[in-house]
């Protein structure tokens, strides 16, 4: 784990479903100093996403704000207080949204790593590395798969430190 005086201003931790990726970027921010922000991307469109949701904010106590984005994302990070730690969970929950949204993917995204790269941090950015998986069946999917793949290697080059869990172990990239 790092120190609280370590945190970069900006960490990548990717993981596949249930990885425990979350939980570990949560125990990222919290060895900063509060209060932090949590980015949350997640849209509760039905039962099961609801209980996801209301899991992962049962988990967070008075010290986090949370700041809904389900399709702003660039504009949240952007309105953050300068310094204020930051968790965006995640990334691939907001690219899914941008997506069925019809809206310019790779204008979302090249504002998202825009806002990224001038924000300060400490950031610490959760998303879901789908490549290992199968080419998904239908064009929706792989477009997506592609899209994801893409995101995640443009945050990752202008991330300071990226992370892979898998099993909840972390395994540091860069």
């Amino acid at each position: 784990m790092t120190s609280p005086d370590r945190l970069p201003r900006l960490t990548l931790v990717l993981g596949g479903a249930r990885s425990g990726k979350s939980r570990y970027a949560e125990q990222l921010i919290t060895g900063t100093a509060p209060p932090w922000v949590y980015i949350a991307t997640a849209e509760a469109l039905d039962e099961e996403m609801r209980e996801r949701i209301q899991h992962h904010r049962d988990r967070r106590d008075d010290d986090w704000r949370t700041v809904d984005a389900p399709r702003d994302l660039a504009g949240a990070i952007a309105g953050a207080d300068a310094g204020q730690p930051i968790l965006i969970d995640c990334l691939t929950l907001w690219l899914s949204n941008t997506l069925l949204a019809e809206a310019d993917v790779a204008a979302a995204c090249d504002g998202v790593i825009g806002a990224l790269s001038q924000a300060r941090g400490p950031i610490v950015a959760v998303s879901n590395e789908v490549g290992f998986g199968l080419v998904p069946e239908t064009p929706l999917g792989r477009r997506f798969r592609d899209a994801q793949g893409r995101l995640n290697q443009q945050v990752a080059a202008v991330a300071d430190r990226v992370v892979l869990v898998a099993a909840g172990l972390p395994l540091t990239l860069k």
